[in-house]
């Protein structure tokens, strides 16, 4: 076996450029706890296209080859503020790909890194849209005997995101969950969470059709942004509820502000007397996404005690602690085919990852659209 790796990489430039193409990087040497891994499927995250593309314009992108007859994708970062917030990455070149999952062909010389040679796992690391990976032990979970790599290559991102949410509400004290873009595989996963835990659930979708598969997977409460009574079906899902905490995956426009005034009606049917400063439980959005690139916009009508802030899988794991991080480890794989299944409309290799026709359809970010690169192919 060769020591280079085939590695699918995004640069951009300060003069404004987004270059993205396939580059032969060494595979560094294996440490007594590393194992090499051969990737067979990572999926294309919305985490993943924000480092894959940051904010270049890709509506001009344009395709060539480089000298080896690989394909090269560029696109132009628009001049001012969608540069600058690139300049922590400018003239690097970034490897990309959160997750993925493949086999141990070769491991380092402890004991428990022998002991996976041949084994599929799943890697949370980055750099997984690569055809080769070197990782430490720590970052593989070993999944069920007979699960492909297809299966357990979404182990991480939205599985843990998910369990995240749910324990998230009980650490802050709060009974009940809204999601948005609730029809996406991270919401069809939050759902069968839910029901399994008997946890209730505001789904909030844009169209009937993503209405229409939630209430075919059992989904009690599901509220369609685009309709006219969207208020009213939002306001008395959460009368039903008690929902008062939410996790907004669109982040701009006035969705979330929205969701916190119908959080503050439904909290007044049960008030007692009239207050000028709103009620006093505490109303909470999480925005974890960014579907939606405009601001963020939002109409103060829903009293003085709220929170609207950020959240992400990462510092969320970081501060719930090794023990629990491992109990929701030990979920997954337990209910990786169920509980956690992903579903994906498309398989794709790293060059067809390039092909402007196939990145238009998955840099859509939408319902449907969610495709599987195999870096073996």
């Amino acid at each position: 076996m060769t020591r280079t790796n085939l590695q699918l990489r995004s640069l951009v430039k300060s003069s404004g450029e987004l270059e993205v193409s396939l580059v032969d990087t060494p595979l560094p040497a294996l440490g007594a706890d590393e194992v090499l891994l051969h990737l067979e499927a990572a999926p294309i995250n919305p985490s993943d296209l924000g480092l894959l593309f940051g904010t270049a314009d890709m509506s001009g992108a344009q395709a060539s080859v480089d000298a080896t007859g690989r394909p090269v994708v560029t696109a132009r970062v628009p001049q001012g503020p969608a540069l600058r917030a690139m300049a922590a990455r400018l003239d690097q070149s970034m490897p990309v790909g959160n997750e993925g999952a493949g086999t141990v062909v070769e491991a380092g010389s402890s004991p428990a890194a022998q002991a996976l040679v041949g084994k599929k796992v799943a890697v949370l690391g980055g750099a997984m849209y690569s055809q080769w990976r070197v990782v430490p032990l720590a970052q593989c979970l070993v999944l069920p005997e007979g699960a492909t790599a297809a299966q357990g290559a979404s182990s991480f991102v939205n599985p843990l995101t998910a369990l995240g949410m749910v324990e998230t509400m009980r650490r802050e004290g709060h009974k009940a969950l809204v999601h948005t873009a609730a029809a996406s595989n991270l919401g069809q996963m939050l759902n069968r969470i839910c029901m399994k835990d008997g946890v209730p659930l505001v789904n909030i979708v844009r169209k009937n059709e993503q209405a229409e598969l939630l209430k075919g997977m059992g989904a009690r409460y599901v509220c369609v942004s685009s309709a006219p009574s969207f208020f009213q079906d939002l306001t008395e899902a959460l009368v039903a509820t008690g929902a008062t905490l939410a996790f907004d995956a669109t982040g701009g426009g006035p969705l979330a502000g929205q969701i916190l005034g119908c959080m503050e009606a439904a909290l007044n049917r049960q008030a007692t007397e009239y207050s000028r400063y709103g009620s006093t439980t505490h109303k909470q959005v999480y925005i974890y996404g960014g579907l939606d690139t405009r601001p963020t916009e939002f109409v103060r009508n829903f009293g003085m005690t709220w929170g609207m802030g950020g959240w992400l899988l990462f510092p969320f794991l970081q501060k719930a602690g090794p023990a629990t991080v491992q109990q929701l480890k030990d979920r997954v794989t337990a209910e990786l085919t169920t509980t956690f299944a992903s579903h994906y409309s498309k398989e794709i290799s790293l060059a067809q990852a390039l092909d402007l026709d196939v990145i238009g359809v998955y840099n859509q970010r939408a319902t449907g659209t969610k495709y599987l690169i195999d870096p073996s192919r």
